[in-house]
């Protein structure tokens, strides 16, 4: 018999992809603005309706197997022996026989389950859509292994919450659950036949404001006593207002049902200062609430997978649950299919983030395959992006391109020095993965293009007489606006010289005459920019006051933006919309990775953590300490003004000390030490 057949090793299989673009395209649409569908305004792609599986197997006797599939299906052994059943057992014969399965379903993935002894679907089938192109099947293993719960019947796990306070209105009940949560809302012992309508609010304001909050169901109620009945849509709120059109319409209680991912919470911290731990345990309570089917970007206005929100989630990701399942999944939905005809969610600078996502997990996870099945993709979209440069070799916004950048008052016409900035990096990237994959021809022409970029950059934007780059250039005019972003940039990037790098340092990032950042999405980069060069007490204290201000509001998850300057209702107001600021946004739990990479100090030199530093900076505080997941293993880091405990599960690691805080030799000298292994 075949060396790779394991005996139960069987899970549900489909065309690679295409189960994630069907649940992206679920979820896509989804979102609801007072009661009414608001889908995506982008290309949802769709999975293929009719593809077809093939494996060879070798049986040294007759073998009984159980066919299921997500759809309808055509069996065929050697090209012949039609079997049509949605679920079938047929004995297949002894020998070394071909096996070609067709499913069809418009509605779902199809999908493919076969249990035998020997013969069963794993990730040894290939797949194709009738293109003339085979494929390894893509699966998700853990999750869909029995053949009764295919993966169109994928759902988050759910459990009981209760409010903190009901409180009896004159014409209804005010419900509290005394933070930001998502899930079903649940009227239990109902009386009289009654509408219902039911405002949801992530503020107290909000869902006391009827006219104007972003969230309501109205319901038809016809119940009785000890009846329950659940609200078929999932919401984002803590705060719920009930009013019936009856006054005789009684509810003997009120809870919900808690939807989430259900994620192991592999990272921690503690510090000496409790505003710090209490703004890192909002934050991984923030990116939990955003981490489900995919990374959203926030659970009540959009629910949708933005790709900037996304590689920001990647990243805190690792340093929180470390799941890749979640991130493998965003990263497929996010690219969708061919042709690319328009930027991924129609963002110039979206799509670039992309490919940094691709090659960060490869980094932190050293999962070659899962880069090597992207790599197609990859070179496509790249094709793209090349093909929307201008004559001089720079990405603008040209037709219906969105220049985003940053929520805030800045030109993005033209040359944005930003987006070429991130476009020399994505290059790069399709450099290291191509080398990945052995395509030499291409790991050579994208070397030279990022290249041939970075000097560009350099001598057009570089303003010496400023000390930073410029943020534009249109029609041939440079702006001489110095702005922090493409400076974050290159700094992160390390594209900047020793004295470049102490310029943008002082006359960029710790300038105060600099336009100011005010969102969390950009004060992620802004913040690890200024820890990459040193400036990890200045850090600490934005942090205190950035997110702690949000603390110091009630708030109990983090917010797509933030203003200290603005008052009462105004910190609700965005997009034009009194309520339409995301209380509860992915990017706003940034302090995960700050914390994680810059004070833990924590990073991969290699994949999947096979060598790595750790580099801890107290940054002020008196003592530290922490968990970081490292693939398979963890190391936890201990550190005061006199001591230092490290110890690891995984990899050979190095441990650095600089900082001027931390036990290290007199003279003031770098310490560089072996981090002792023990077994996990």
């Amino acid at each position: 018999m075949n060396k790779d057949m394991n005996i139960k090793s069987s899970y549900w299989i489909w065309y690679p992809g295409d189960w994630e673009v069907w649940l992206h395209e679920q979820i896509s649409i989804r979102r609801q603005s007072r009661g009414v569908i608001y889908p995506a305004y982008w290309r949802l792609d769709r999975h293929y309706s009719s593809v077809i599986f093939t494996y060879t197997y070798e049986l040294d006797q007759p073998e009984e197997v159980s066919i299921t599939a997500d759809g309808r299906f055509a069996f065929f052994l050697d090209g012949k022996d039609n079997y049509r059943s949605n679920n079938h057992r047929l004995l297949l014969p002894a020998g070394k026989h071909e096996i070609s399965v067709t499913v069809y379903n418009d509605v779902s993935a199809p999908a493919l389950y076969i249990e035998g002894e020997h013969v069963n679907t794993n990730g040894n089938w290939r797949v194709s859509c009738f293109d003339k192109r085979w494929y390894p099947v893509g699966s998700w293993e853990e999750a869909f292994n029995v053949s009764s719960k295919p993966p169109s019947q994928y759902r988050l796990a759910t459990k009981t919450q209760q409010p903190v306070s009901v409180e009896k209105t004159v014409d209804g009940w005010f419900v509290d659950f005394g933070k930001e949560t998502f899930g079903y809302l649940q009227l239990n012992g109902l009386s009289v036949r009654s509408n219902l309508t039911i405002y949801y609010g992530e503020s107290r304001e909000e869902a006391e404001d009827r006219e104007h909050c972003v969230l309501l169901d109205k319901i038809d109620i016809e119940g009785l006593q000890d009846e329950s009945y659940v609200l078929p849509e999932p919401r984002a709120f803590r705060f719920v207002q009930l009013v019936p059109e009856l006054k005789d319409f009684q509810v003997e209680s009120i809870s919900m049902y808690y939807e989430y991912l259900p994620v192991e919470y592999r990272g921690s911290f503690r510090s000496s200062n409790q505003r710090l731990n209490d703004i890192w345990e909002t934050s991984q309570y923030t990116f939990h609430l955003n981490t489900r089917e995919f990374f959203f970007d926030g659970i009540k206005r959009d629910r949708w997978v933005w790709s900037g929100d996304a590689y920001q989630s990647f990243l805190m990701n690792y340093y929180s649950f470390f799941d890749r399942d979640v991130v493998k999944r965003t990263l497929i939905a996010l690219r969708g299919k061919d042709p690319v005809v328009v930027h991924m969610n129609t963002i110039l600078d979206y799509s670039l983030y992309w490919f940094s996502g691709i090659y960060d997990y490869y980094l932190y996870t050293d999962d070659v395959d899962f880069v090597q099945s992207q790599y197609e993709r990859m070179v496509s979209l790249m094709d793209f992006c090349l093909g929307r440069r201008n004559g001089e070799g720079m990405m603008e916004g040209i037709e219906e391109d969105w220049v985003f950048v940053d929520w805030a008052d800045i030109d993005n016409l033209g040359e944005v020095s930003t987006v070429q900035l991130l476009l020399c990096r994505s290059l790069e990237t399709m450099a290291l993965v191509a080398e990945l994959v052995g395509d030499q021809k291409q790991i050579l022409k994208y070397r030279k293009l990022a290249d041939e970029l970075k000097a560009k950059i350099m001598n057009i934007f570089w303003d010496e007489n400023q000390g930073g780059l410029v943020h534009n250039r249109h029609e041939g005019i440079l702006s001489d606006k110095v702005t922090k972003y493409p400076n974050i940039f290159a700094l992160m990037f390390g594209y900047l010289d020793k004295e470049q790098t102490e310029s943008v340092k002082q006359n960029v990032m710790l300038n105060p005459s600099v336009q100011g950042i005010k969102t969390p999405y950009m004060r992620f980069y802004e913040l690890a920019a200024l820890c990459e060069v040193g400036e990890h007490d200045f850090v600490l204290a934005e942090m205190l006051n950035y997110w702690g201000g949000m603390l110091d509001l009630g708030a109990t998850s983090f917010w797509e933006e933030y203003d200290p300057k603005q008052k009462g209702r105004e910190h609700f107001g965005m997009y034009g919309m009194p309520y339409g600021k995301s209380l509860c946004h992915a990017w706003g739990a940034s302090p995960l990775y700050l914390v994680g990479k810059y004070f833990l100090g924590v990073r991969p030199l290699s994949a999947g953590y096979e060598t790595f530093v750790v580099e801890p900076h107290l940054g002020g505080l008196e003592w530290i300490q922490g968990t970081v997941p490292m693939g398979t293993g963890d190391v936890e880091i201990y550190m005061d003004k006199e001591k230092i405990r490290v110890r690891a599960t995984h990899g050979q690691g190095v441990l650095r000390l600089n900082d001027k805080d931390a036990p290290i030799p007199s003279d003031g000298s770098w310490l560089e030490v072996s981090v002792p292994r023990e077994s996990s």
